[in-house]
């Protein structure tokens, strides 16, 4: 029972929650897939939460090492901020998927604790980088930076769900672009 399994379970864990939530997640059918006994899981995750929150962990170190990388690529905030719908769109055109935290978040109520500070911490991330790409652009004033960032976040992961709803990922590019035409993002005549 190496790193590599544990890897595998995380791994197969994220598909399904992006699939099908927190509460898709069954150590059965998990184990399954990684082609191990039920087990083994418990070994590497001795709880449903643990691995949720494992899960929802590894999601967000992912997405922060992700908008690091696309701020070290695009170094203008308005060409950072106009790709970060990229990001959720990216999802949808893996199987259909929804961000992890969209699919956590409608789920709030019934998670243990562990997930849902998790769940917290995501949103915090999106929202803090977009604050810094829109105080960088001098968009708005400092004080409309955190508002307008919470706003952003929201807006792209409700094109997401709607785009996903319709299995339709040209619908999320529609609604993107509305964005962009309506202000929220920058267009691409604005950078």
């Amino acid at each position: 029972m190496g790193l590599s399994t544990r890897e595998a379970i995380l791994a197969a864990a994220r598909r399904t929650a992006q699939a099908h939530g927190y509460n898709g997640l069954n150590f059965r059918d998990l184990a399954d897939e990684v082609g191990i006994k039920a087990a083994s899981i418990y070994y590497h995750f001795p709880s449903k939460a643990e691995l949720g929150a494992a899960v929802a962990r590894r999601y967000c170190e992912d997405m922060a090492s992700r908008l690091e990388a696309m701020s070290a690529e695009t170094p203008e905030p308005l060409d950072c901020l106009r790709r970060y719908p990229e990001v959720f769109r990216s999802a949808l055109a893996t199987g259909n998927r929804m961000c992890l935290f969209s699919f956590m978040a409608a789920e709030y109520d019934d998670l243990p604790d562990a997930v849902k500070r998790e769940v917290q911490v995501f949103a915090d991330v999106n929202v803090a980088w977009l604050a810094n790409l829109l105080s960088s652009a001098a968009i708005a004033s400092p004080k409309e930076d955190e508002e307008r960032a919470r706003a952003i976040f929201a807006a792209v992961a409700g094109a997401q769900l709607l785009a996903r709803s319709r299995s339709d990922i040209a619908l999320y590019d529609s609604v993107i672009d509305s964005y962009c035409k309506a202000g929220l993002l920058p267009s691409q005549a604005s950078v």
